[in-house]
């Protein structure tokens, strides 16, 4: 049986780098107020912060979802046109952003690393793709057996909810699908990402490395 794009978890994937004049306030919006917002809207479990080690762009935000459905309720919307100020304000220092609304699939291993590497996989059309998602899924077991490798992931963006931010670049924009890795060192991620590079053809150079900032779960809001 195949499964329903929108059952799958999901995930907003939103990689931007600021203004760097008002970064202070930037990462004080996003630490005080944006993270819970999302994290707020019913159906997203997570939100996650990490930095730039090595990559395009400074800072990502990851926000966890039951399933795509999440993206398409009246409380998501609302989040969209109720924004504060602070909000409005901080979403026009974004620089060179990157939204993407995906679902997540070939999902291997449990928890959250200190270090993440994200490739890029190009124009593969791997979520259409049966047999594609299935060695995905069998490479991330493989990446599991390198000490420090926790888990790994694909990111299918979805073309009609990832609409662009205000101030991304929507001339020759393309979805493409992202692979996830979690680590527990820097090292790990490094060994990962070759090993992914070369079953893959990929560019190792090109892959991005960052280290985690701070995660709220949904669960820390109920504790509250």
């Amino acid at each position: 049986m195949t499964t329903s794009p929108n059952t799958l978890p999901g995930i907003l994937f939103v990689w931007t780098s600021a203004d760097p004049e008002h970064e202070i306030d930037f990462n004080r919006w996003y630490d005080r107020e944006h993270v819970e917002e999302r994290v707020r809207i019913p159906g997203f479990v997570s939100g996650t912060r990490y930095q730039s080690v090595r990559g395009p762009r400074k800072y990502l935000g990851l926000y966890r979802t039951v399933s795509l459905d999440a993206f398409q309720t009246p409380d998501y919307f609302k989040a969209f046109q109720q924004q504060t100020p602070w909000s409005v304000t901080n979403l026009g220092r974004m620089r060179d952003p990157m939204r993407r609304v995906c679902a997540i699939e070939a999902e291997t291993g449990f928890g959250t690393g200190a270090w993440l590497a994200v490739l890029r996989l190009g124009a593969k059309a791997i979520g259409q793709d049966a047999q594609a998602v299935a060695g995905l899924a069998a490479l991330g077991r493989e990446l599991l057996q390198i000490d420090g490798v926790i888990a790994s992931r694909l990111l299918t963006p979805d073309s009609h909810l990832s609409g662009p931010l205000p101030a991304e670049q929507k001339e020759g924009r393309v979805l493409d699908p992202i692979f996830l890795i979690d680590a527990s060192s820097e090292a790990a991620a490094l060994a990962a990402v070759a090993r992914t590079s070369a079953a893959l053809g990929l560019d190792a150079d090109e892959a991005a490395i960052l280290q985690l900032s701070w995660q709220l779960r949904e669960t820390d809001l109920q504790a509250a």
